[in-house]
């Protein structure tokens, strides 16, 4: 398996990379970790004449913030960096439990958030705790930069929000809520497979500890990760036990629309959805604590 030709260019900065990508549009693409895109090169699934390597750009890589504030992570981060930063886990917990989900630690080691995220596999981890956390994105290009909401950058499947010249620079997060918790969990054949369904929810909790937020987003049972938090309106208000935590779950099943596959029909996929997404926000619940 080899890749159809092309040609190199190692980006200086951040600026050459994004003059790069205004010449060539279409047909160059970024390469950091390149986990996603130098197997589908291989198989000739994808065959761009320029790639543009932005490993040394420093400058878009690395996290900022403390836990508590917001937390602004560069998008060449690979998935290593994250995951051995004990502040960053602490102020991310949907991060610290979805990160060792994601393959396995040999590509962990070389790919990256941004690339994750541009690539917008539905069936990948990232998304779902994007969208879960209402992450912003920025993206830029020489004509300027903007942001999107993690649900304006999803549009489709492997289909994101980004113009030919733009490229996702940075991943912003939301300080945390008091009185909330979080949880991600999924079901996949194998440890490292994609996610048959994924689930990351989270929970804010008003002062009478009733449900007064909840976050839902779901991988693997759609074209894009899918946000499912409206399927949860009826917890609002209402405290969170097992008979309001079975109602949302039941509502969830009725909410997505997966297609199914050589793994699992889509009547399993909405099963185990529903099955996920009671027991993450019961989970989600439990680390709220009730000294909160």
């Amino acid at each position: 398996m080899k890749p159809a030709p092309f040609r190199y260019i190692a980006a200086s900065s951040l600026d050459h990379a994004l003059s790069l990508k205004a010449e060539h549009g279409d047909d160059a693409r970024f390469l950091a970790g390149g986990q996603s895109l130098i197997p589908a090169m291989n198989f000739r699934l994808a065959r761009p004449a320029v790639l543009i390597d932005i490993n040394s750009l420093t400058e878009i890589a690395g996290v900022t913030g403390s836990p508590g504030s917001e937390i602004r992570i560069g998008a060449v981060t690979r998935y290593r960096a994250l995951e051995r930063d004990d502040d960053f886990l602490k102020g991310c917990p949907l991060f610290a439990d979805a990160l060792p989900h994601i393959a396995h630690p040999a590509i962990r080691n070389r790919g990256t958030i941004g690339g994750n995220l541009s690539h917008a596999d539905p069936a990948s981890e990232l998304p779902a705790v994007a969208l879960a956390m209402q992450a912003r994105l920025r993206v830029r290009s020489v004509r300027g930069e903007r942001a999107l909401t993690a649900s304006e950058f999803f549009v489709g499947l492997l289909t994101t929000a980004v113009e030919t010249d733009e490229m996702l620079t940075e991943i912003i997060l939301p300080p945390p809520q008091p009185r909330s918790g979080s949880c991600f969990m999924e079901i996949a054949r194998r440890r490292g497979d994609f996610a048959l369904a994924g689930v990351a929810a989270v929970i804010t909790l008003d002062q009478e500890r009733r449900c007064a937020a909840v976050r839902l987003a779901l991988c693997g049972v759609g074209d894009t990760p899918v946000d499912a938090s409206a399927a949860a309106a009826c917890l609002l208000g209402q405290p969170c036990n097992d008979q309001t935590i079975a109602e949302v779950a039941a509502a969830v099943r009725e909410t997505v629309t997966p297609s199914g596959s050589v793994h699992a029909s889509a009547a399993y996929q909405r099963h185990i959805a529903g099955v996920l997404v009671g027991r993450a926000l019961k989970t989600a619940h439990e680390r709220i604590g009730h000294a909160a």
